[in-house]
């Protein structure tokens, strides 16, 4: 159980970051929600209530390094420390590169990557001066298989995934602050509504005739690293679908 301990998710307004929050609020933790859409956040604050625990929305947009200050800023002023951070906020506009949409792929490295750093350097000032702390990536299987379309994505996900590492080894054994990398296949998310390249209408509905794996799963997932002992830090973990070949 992590009562009384304090989480960040951003992301929160749906998929991953929601089930997740809901997850760890009924583990008894605290939770500050974070995301653009406002207004999705505060219907979740409602349900995250009733589950009986304590929360905060804050509005945050990981591309902005002020917002993610903000945000741990807010969460450091409502409870005095952080637990747990889990980067969870991502977008997937995958597109062949000779179509060059560039604007998704600057987009792209600012959401999958800057707001994994922003948010990091953000959190760790307070973990390190408390000695303790838990941050969570969430990367994907194209962290690890590149796929036609998906140049710029996945080398966003090898990214975090080698940034994740690079944490671990930097603070794990120094600071007592765990990191775990989350590596999900294909999952029922609003992910693929971001891809506006037409050449790949035949990709999302092939993607979407298996059987995806839920955000629960992931959120599972997630609970699982960050209820683990202190002796024990879940480095990786990759899940996919049954159905998914790569």
């Amino acid at each position: 159980m992590l009562k009384d301990r304090v989480a960040v998710v951003t992301g929160a307004s749906s998929g991953i970051g929601r089930a997740t929050a809901i997850s760890l609020a009924r583990a008894g933790a605290k939770i500050a929600i974070a995301a653009r859409r406002t207004q999705r956040l505060e219907e979740l604050e409602k349900e995250i209530r009733k589950i009986g625990t304590e929360c905060i929305v804050v509005s945050c947009d990981v591309t902005q390094r002020k917002d993610c200050q903000a945000l741990v800023d807010a969460t450091i002023k409502k409870w005095n420390h952080i637990d747990i951070l889990i980067n969870n906020a991502g977008i997937m506009p995958l597109s062949f590169v000779k179509n060059l949409k560039v604007d998704e792929w600057e987009q792209m490295v600012d959401v999958n990557i800057k707001g994994v750093l922003f948010c990091t350097a953000a959190a760790i000032p307070h973990m390190i001066n408390q000695n303790s702390g838990h941050i969570v990536n969430i990367s994907s299987v194209a962290g690890r298989v590149v796929f036609p379309a998906g140049s710029v994505y996945c080398a966003t996900k090898f990214a975090v995934r080698a940034f994740s590492e690079g944490l671990r080894q930097e603070l794990s054994t120094r600071n007592n602050i765990r990191v775990t990398t989350i590596e999900p296949g294909i999952v029922a998310t609003e992910l693929t509504n971001t891809i506006t390249d037409k050449s790949l209408e035949a990709f999302v509905k092939q993607s979407k005739s298996i059987q995806a794996l839920q955000a629960e799963d992931i959120a599972n997932s997630i609970i699982f690293a960050v209820e683990s002992p202190p002796h024990m830090n879940v480095n990786e973990i990759t899940i996919r679908p049954t159905a998914q070949e790569r």
